[in-house]
């Protein structure tokens, strides 16, 4: 079942007197409960491309659809709504709030969404154990490893149990052994969830960890291949 697809989507940024086409027709099917990776260098589209699928930024033309439900052109309120109800993120900076433990860190989006603070901090607890970080409940951000920090990072992303992660460089701010380990739980997540991961990454050895590659040059997709 194609969960996200999008039809000739285009991008164009209006710098000055100048348009920068961002992105250019593009054409993209990516199926339910895939693990994939976009990918190119500075200035490819990859990252635009991420924020136009996670709805936190409109087409110029073109139209793209999560679940059949064309997404492109509804109003911010609505794309929030699909957004909260079917989309984490995963970014290279972990934007923890320095002053609440892991769990509340995690719990924090469903309080967001109007959940008891009881009820929020057990599925925390539940989602933290699930990502390997059952000891580490009741600590702060600067008690944690970097590799941990971004585990509180995918914890949270999955409280509100989406069917998609976008994860953006998220191996970034770490070293090669803990960012192996973070692409390591995306594929266990992946398996055995059935999530559906793309990660955005500039990185070839990050990209063929996942299953399925699309290269960007200049805003056009240029390769797409599966690899497993």
């Amino acid at each position: 079942m194609i969960i996200l697809e999008t039809k000739n989507l285009n991008k164009t940024y209006q710098m000055g007197e100048t348009k920068v086409e961002a992105l250019s027709e593009v054409n993209l099917e990516i199926e339910d409960g895939e693990f994939m990776a976009i990918t190119g260098t500075s200035g490819s589209g990859k990252s635009t491309l991420m924020h136009l699928l996670g709805c936190l930024d409109v087409p110029t033309s073109g139209n793209y659809f999560i679940d059949n439900k064309n997404v492109s052109h509804m109003t911010k309120d609505e794309q929030a709504h699909i957004r909260n109800e079917k989309i984490g993120f995963v970014f290279q900076k972990f934007f923890l709030l320095p002053d609440l433990t892991a769990t509340d860190n995690v719990a924090l989006p469903l309080l967001y969404a109007g959940k008891s603070e009881h009820e929020s901090r057990e599925k925390a607890k539940k989602i933290l154990s699930m990502v390997e970080l059952s000891e580490r409940l009741d600590h702060y951000p600067y008690q944690l490893s970097g590799g941990q920090q971004q585990r509180v990072a995918v914890a949270r992303s999955l409280i509100n149990r989406p069917s998609i992660i976008l994860a953006d460089e998220p191996t970034g701010n770490l070293d090669t052994k803990t960012g192996n380990n973070i692409l390591t739980l995306f594929s266990k997540l992946n398996r055995e969830h059935n999530v559906t991961i793309i990660v955005v990454t500039h990185e070839p050895e990050i990209a063929n960890k996942t299953n399925r590659i699309i290269q960007l040059i200049d805003g056009k997709i240029v390769s797409d291949k599966k690899i497993r």
